[in-house]
């Protein structure tokens, strides 16, 4: 075995794989249309994540104003 070995397989699998993509540009833009996909879903996910976490911020916010109008309506029991 070569000291070269992966890095040379490497070499000809992405020299091989730019070879099938410059023989077939069909197949190299639904391959770049794919990761834009996949960064779009990212984004997207990213964005609805972030504002479920501001929804349950607002949400316990409110429900602890809620707790405290309540503990101030029950009169302190005395032991």
């Amino acid at each position: 075995m070569t000291p070269g070995g992966p890095a040379e397989e490497a070499a000809k699998v992405a020299t091989s794989f730019m070879d099938i993509m410059r023989a077939q540009p069909l197949s190299l833009a639904l391959v770049v249309m794919n990761l834009a996909l996949l960064g779009l879903f990212y984004y997207v996910a990213a964005q609805i994540a972030e504002r479920r976490a501001n929804e349950f911020n607002t949400i316990m916010a409110q429900q602890d104003k809620i707790n405290q109008l309540f503990y101030n309506c029950v009169p302190a029991m005395k032991q």
